[in-house]
């Protein structure tokens, strides 16, 4: 199950809307980008050594799936503050702390199977059908964070339902990558709903 979450706040700062808007490429996105650059070459390279591990042993490596956790939270982080759904600034590193943002998946074995499938077929029966209806969702996802943006800078407020649809959407891509990526072992839904909330859970931001 994936746990993946960014916190609605009750209040936003126009402040830093505004630095983000037009200084967050020179303080968030190079710094951050430079080194996630480095770091996600060293995922692919683990993911490579990951499916021959996998292939000849069944298991999945711990440094495969620690890797990913720790690109994955990074990651969101940093989409978290470039795309305005949370104030501060993001940690740097895999293993940052932040109580804004919130990504876990278990460490499970798919098996040989799963992977030669996924491997081979993936684009099939995952990416082609995913993609179309996340191709149409993004299209929203991004005319809301435009208007969500004229929102907060007036009003102070990022509108509740936005930052929830938002947010699900990004769910959902994540949901799929992982799958992809051999770290979920049940197919991901169309749709960007939280698993935890549907199994009764609460959410970090009602913690």
């Amino acid at each position: 199950m994936l746990k993946f979450n960014i916190v609605h706040q009750e209040s936003y700062s126009r402040g830093e809307l505004l630095l983000r808007s037009f200084f967050g490429w020179l303080y968030i996105i190079i710094p951050h980008g430079f080194l996630l650059l480095f770091y996600g070459l060293f995922v692919w390279l683990a993911t490579i050594a990951a499916w021959f591990i996998i292939l000849f042993t069944g298991q999945t490596p711990e440094f495969y799936y620690k890797a990913l956790l720790g690109y994955n939270k990074w990651g969101l982080r940093l989409t978290a503050r470039i795309l305005n759904l949370s104030d501060g600034y993001p940690a740097f590193g895999p293993d940052g702390v932040d109580d804004k943002t919130e990504i876990h998946f278990e460490h499970i074995h798919i098996g040989r199977g799963q992977l030669l499938l996924r491997s081979f077929f993936g684009w099939l029966y995952v990416l082609i059908p995913h993609g179309i209806c996340l191709y149409v969702r993004m299209i929203a996802t991004f005319f809301l964070i435009f208007l969500a943006w004229w929102a907060v800078l007036f009003t102070g407020k990022y509108p509740a339902t936005w930052h929830k649809f938002i947010v699900g959407t990004f769910r959902w891509s994540t949901r799929v990558s992982l799958y992809m990526m051999f770290m979920l072992d049940t197919y991901p839904p169309f749709n960007g709903k939280s698993e935890e909330l549907e199994a009764g859970e609460m959410p970090i931001d009602q913690m």
